[in-house]
């Protein structure tokens, strides 16, 4: 009788093998530790606001709406917690896109105020929170595009025969991405740079 059960686990596990079981299950772990590592580069960056915005209050507090923008940017995105479980929901995942949108938006406007005092582009505290957010801002764009890859794959494998059989059986399904538009955008990691000369400096 233990030989027939062994020679069935056996058989079952050569199945599930030979039609891609396995391959789902271990794209589907890639693509859960690859939006790990997004949401952790977009956290890094939220962290660095509320110091970047009180260094340029410092210099210019007469910027209020800039910065009350940036901060209210960052409510909205952070309040967001897009856990892997919510990867297969397309809504989820645009409203996500929108918010850290929004926050990268509020971050240029910022940025582009910056421009006029040519102090705080001087001031040290401002340098180094320079170089952690543009390292930052390149963090997120490698997370956001090997996020990217690990999903195409997972797909690929879901609609491919036979693991397809495999992923209807187990009700794996085609995960959404990013959009094209904002794989297009993403491509390079934005530009922060606050050594370009003040206007009519």
């Amino acid at each position: 009788m233990r030989s027939i059960r062994a020679s069935l686990i056996l058989v079952a596990a050569m199945m599930l093998g030979g039609c891609g079981y396995n391959t789902l299950q271990t794209q589907d772990e890639a693509t859960t530790a690859a939006w790990s590592e997004v949401v952790n580069q977009y956290q890094r960056r939220a962290d660095l606001i509320p110091n970047l915005v009180n260094t340029v209050k410092g210099f210019a507090a007469q910027e209020e709406k800039v910065l009350v923008g940036v901060t209210e940017a960052r409510a909205r995105a952070t309040s967001i917690q897009l856990t892997p479980e919510m990867l297969n929901d397309p809504e989820a995942i645009k409203k996500f896109q929108a918010a850290q949108g929004d926050l990268s938006a509020a971050l240029k406007s910022l940025l582009m105020v910056t421009e006029n005092y040519p102090q705080l582009k001087s001031d040290q505290n401002f340098r180094d929170l320079q170089a952690q957010l543009e390292g930052t801002e390149n963090r997120i764009a490698v997370a956001r595009n090997r996020y990217i890859a690990t999903v195409q794959e997972f797909n690929g494998t879901v609609r491919q025969f036979p693991s397809n059989l495999t992923a209807m059986v187990f009700g794996m399904k085609v995960k959404p991405n990013f959009t094209v538009e904002n794989e297009a955008a993403i491509s390079a990691a934005p530009t922060v740079d606050f050594n370009a000369p003040a206007p009519g400096g």
